[in-house]
């Protein structure tokens, strides 16, 4: 068995590779690899029995002719890391993946933690967190979570055709997120918030499209009143209960310090 892993180097493929007790591939820009180029994602197929794939992108363009090579080797399983909510592209790509044939299983996870870390920059030069939304809760998850759940479901058969909704232990704000940051590294921290409409010209000017920073904000604004579910599907996959935002933070210390 060798498991081609994609996104080898992002947060939660760089778990995948971490835990995987089998040999595995790793497949990542860093590694000579580029998973919209048909002829390279071949190449690493090469002996390749399962994916984790990684589709980094708010759109399905590009992604069938990447999946049909993949259908047509020797790889029987793919790994596909989607997303809760249902969000367009995420359906599409696994619309995608159910008719090429390949045994799947989609891993659907509500909020990354480690998506806190674009506020690592504000932290560190005034102590404040300026975002729209601060009584948005979400079950954030630890990449670690979604890694382990991912790595059961390359090697066993018991996961083929699940579809998986992934969440944290708890609810948890973003104003209670900045406060939580602070108690882990010792500093008093703030929360700001920001008009969103402020929040989605800069989100633009980061250069999200306009109609992926619109419905992001409509899904924030939607959240407020309707969260994301908790979930125990981490537990029950692997045994071992879903990581907390403490704990996620607790391992990501240095991210945050000056």
């Amino acid at each position: 068995m060798t498991i081609l892993v994609t996104g080898a180097t992002g947060k939660v493929g760089g778990q995948v590779m971490a835990q995987l007790p089998v040999p595995a591939r790793a497949f990542s820009r860093s590694t000579g690899g580029d998973v919209t180029d048909v002829d390279s994602v071949r190449a690493a197929l090469d002996g390749v029995t399962s994916v984790f794939l990684v589709w980094p992108f708010f759109h399905v363009e590009g992604l069938e002719p990447v999946v049909d090579v993949i259908a047509s080797s020797s790889v029987r399983r793919v790994v596909y890391l989607s997303s809760a909510g249902d969000p367009e592209w995420a359906l599409a790509a696994e619309a995608l993946i159910e008719k090429s044939g390949v045994e799947w299983t989609f891993l659907r996870p509500t909020g990354f933690a480690g998506n806190t870390l674009l506020w690592a920059d504000e932290i560190k030069a005034s102590g404040v967190v300026r975002a729209p939304y601060g009584q948005l809760a979400r079950p954030l998850i630890h990449e670690y979570d979604m890694a382990a759940v991912g790595v059961r479901a390359l090697l066993s058969d018991d996961h083929v055709g699940a579809k998986y909704l992934l969440s944290g232990p708890e609810l948890v704000s973003q104003v209670e997120q900045v406060r939580i940051i602070g108690d882990v590294i010792g500093r008093d921290l703030r929360f700001d918030e920001q008009p969103a409409e402020e929040a989605r010209a800069k989100m633009i000017a980061a250069g999200w499209p306009e109609a992926v920073a619109n419905g992001a904000l409509a899904a924030w604004a939607g959240m407020v009143a309707d969260p994301e579910p908790v979930t125990s599907t981490v537990a029950e996959v692997t045994g071992s209960p879903a990581r907390s935002f403490r704990a996620w933070v607790a391992d990501h210390v240095a991210d945050f310090k000056v």
